[in-house]
């Protein structure tokens, strides 16, 4: 797969080796707008119709036209106008139409001025201010234009875009299917929740981590359980995953423990890109394929499981179910208690970002072991410490990373 594995390979190099050598798996399906929630665009959608469809006003007033407001002397209301419900009589001059927010203005309409800014006596209309041109007045296609692109594909349908496509009529939108992501743990000292513990046991906890951000990712899981670290299991699972999902992702068994055969079997049934990252939390990480299923290989601790999904498969399935994918938000923020930092790794560390008297300032969540899922429970942000920094001191400028969707 060309990646070079002699070290630890930056982050960016690993993340661009690995999306290029991707690319959307999904076909396309028709949906009605209501079932589309949560879905990929397949293709570009251009407006049916201009927005606003026509010329309405912006606001509780008069339309007038300018000629009638030249002598300075009062008009008398016509008639009015309400949204739904178009004033559409005679219109002589010298008269102006009480007109409502969102009511089609009158033809021949120059400006409607806003009723604070006159003065009613029975149907005699005073204007206290002088209008411009086209004053208040939404004209039809301001915000719209008809054909014009509102959503690209590869956007992912958020309650934000429902209501945009249903204000242009569209009942019916080409969306990517799901992404199928097959899950499962390894390690013998696993243990399923609500089960007691032995000596030595854990409770398998990556598992509800990865099930919760395929969620929210819009991803169709099959859950493969806690598999034991046996190679004639594990080589079923890796065979039903192949068979049955477009990815595989699985948590342990990535370091080089002689109980982690992950790398053997990605081997003998596949191909590997096989890395040790430069970053902490999450140095284990392996990418690779098998003969239809990519496939994912996060650490085992969960902390590092959490990041590597979020910073580097996230990314990874948005391309494969055909979604337009953004790099998180960075931004500056001021360090308010000394951070612990060795040279060598580009380093997440957990923090909390907050309003400070001179600014944005971040503090860390304590321990940042890769053990300690609590530093990440309590997190709001990552504290990105770039790989050759030390130790920062407080006061120092360091970049943080607001969590996203994912995370929140």
């Amino acid at each position: 797969m060309g990646f070079d594995t002699s070290g630890l390979l930056p982050l960016s190099d690993a993340l661009q080796g690995m999306l290029e050598q991707l690319a959307c798996c999904c076909d396309s399906e028709q949906l009605p707008l209501p079932e589309a929630l949560g879905r990929v665009l397949a293709s570009d959608i251009a407006s049916p119709l201009a927005v606003p469809p026509f010329d309405n006003s912006a606001m509780d007033g008069y339309a007038v036209r300018l000629a009638d407001l030249a002598s300075g002397t009062p008009l008398i209301m016509v008639g009015k106008a309400f949204a739904g419900q178009p004033y559409q009589d005679e219109w002589p001059a010298g008269h102006c139409v009480r007109i409502m927010t969102g009511a089609p203005v009158p033809e021949g309409t120059d400006a409607v001025v806003m009723q604070e800014e006159t003065l009613a006596d029975g149907d005699r209309i005073t204007f206290l201010a002088q209008p411009e041109p086209g004053q208040n007045i939404r004209r039809a296609g301001s915000d719209i234009g008809k054909g014009a692109c509102v959503l690209p594909a590869g956007t992912r349908l958020t309650p934000r875009e429902m209501p945009l496509l249903a204000s242009l009529g569209v009942a019916t939108v080409a969306v990517r299917r799901p992404l199928k992501v097959a899950i499962f743990s390894t390690g013998d000292e696993l243990k399923p929740v609500g089960t007691p513990l032995a000596h030595g046991d854990i409770y398998d906890s990556n598992r509800y981590g990865v099930r919760a951000m395929l969620a929210r990712l819009g991803c169709d899981c099959l859950d493969l359980g806690i598999i034991p670290d046996d190679p004639a299991q594990l080589c079923a699972a890796f065979i039903r995953a192949d068979a049955e999902a477009d990815v595989l992702i699985t948590t342990g068994g990535v370091s080089v423990g002689e109980a982690d055969f992950t790398k053997q079997l990605l081997d003998e049934l596949g191909e590997i890109g096989f890395w040790k990252l430069a970053i902490k939390p999450g140095k284990p990480f392996a990418f690779g394929r098998l003969p239809h299923t990519w496939f994912f290989g996060l650490p085992g601790n969960p902390v590092s499981a959490m990041v590597t999904f979020d910073q580097l498969v996230q990314p990874a399935l948005a391309k494969l179910a055909g979604q337009r994918f953004e790099r998180p938000l960075q931004l500056q923020a001021i360090a308010a208690e000394p951070l612990k930092k060795s040279p060598g790794r580009l380093d997440f560390q957990r923090g909390i970002l907050s309003q400070g008297p001179n600014g944005l300032e971040v503090r860390s969540t304590g321990s940042q072991d890769s053990a300690v899922f609590s530093s990440l429970s309590r997190a709001n942000c990552y504290i990105v410490l770039e790989r050759e920094r030390g130790r920062v001191a407080a006061g120092e400028t360091v970049t943080v990373e607001p969590f996203g969707g994912l995370l929140l």
